[in-house]
């Protein structure tokens, strides 16, 4: 077990197995999923006992579990990435410097029907988690050296001069379990990421703790909407279906760690310090 989950898990408890030892992240309705997620929680060690909580609980709880890890992890990195940094539950995108504009274009869509049925679609997502920056002051950039001035650099978004509003580092989407309507509803919010900021993109990335590699293969492969999806227990996954020699799942999670599309939930800090 990866030391950053291990502490994780000792310290939330995201996993709990029912009475019958069907784990809290698999399929009453599936032989395979329940295989997978018994197996997986022998190769972690331990797990709560309790009921399986509604979808709509285990839903929040995993955001706020997903939240807090990855603003202890990130906060040990800064000295990779400086930065004023704050990592909280999503609000709308509008909020931050890239997307600014479509608090506008909201606008103009609630008092004009007919450009809302022509453009269609919600532009004013709101990701489960967000890494925020904030603008940094001339004071703190010219630190070392006198590096800006009122001459230059009067553009970027990074100096607090030319821009008072955060700058959206990443959207981290918490999936608990996978079906094929969650995979899709991560990648309309992605898309709607991509195709409608002004200026970088933000990491866009997903968490998840589904069992089966095939949903898990439903929102990791395709189109790189996403930067990867990361699982909470990769390493212990795949040995759980070495394990029940499930062949063509072992597979499927090789493939997919080894096109880098799929990830353990240790790398993602890192990832986010690029």
């Amino acid at each position: 077990m990866n030391r950053l989950f291990a502490e994780l898990s000792a310290r939330y408890r995201p996993l709990t197995v029912d009475n019958r030892g069907i784990a809290s992240i698999s399929d009453k309705g599936s032989t395979s999923s329940k295989a997978l997620g018994a197996a997986l929680i022998q190769a972690l060690g331990s797990a709560s006992i309790g009921e399986k909580a509604a979808g709509q609980s285990s839903g929040k709880n995993f955001e706020d579990i997903v939240r807090s890890f990855v603003d202890e992890t990130f906060r040990l990195l800064g000295h990779l990435r400086p930065g004023q940094w704050e990592v909280k539950k999503g609000g709308a995108i509008s909020e931050f410097e890239q997307f600014a504009h479509l608090s506008k274009l909201a606008e103009v869509m609630e008092e004009n029907p007919e450009v809302r049925a022509a453009l269609g679609g919600d532009y004013l997502i709101s990701p489960d988690i967000i890494v925020v920056r904030q603008p940094e002051p001339d004071e703190k950039i010219n630190a070392q050296t006198l590096v800006v001035d009122g001459t230059n650099a009067r553009a970027t978004a990074l100096r607090k001069v030319n821009n008072d509003l955060p700058l959206l580092h990443a959207s981290i989407s918490c999936k608990w379990t996978l079906r094929s309507d969650r995979a899709q509803n991560v990648r309309t919010e992605a898309q709607n990421l991509l195709r409608n900021r002004k200026g970088h993109v933000p990491h866009i990335v997903a968490v998840t703790a589904e069992p089966m590699p095939s949903r898990i293969a439903s929102l990791a492969l395709g189109h790189a909407d996403l930067d990867a999806v990361y699982h909470i227990a990769l390493p212990e996954l795949m040995a759980a279906a070495k394990t029940l020699n499930y062949e063509n799942e072992y597979e499927t999670l090789a493939m997919l760690t080894q096109g880098k599309r799929l990830k353990d939930i240790s790398d993602l800090p890192f990832d986010l310090a690029i």
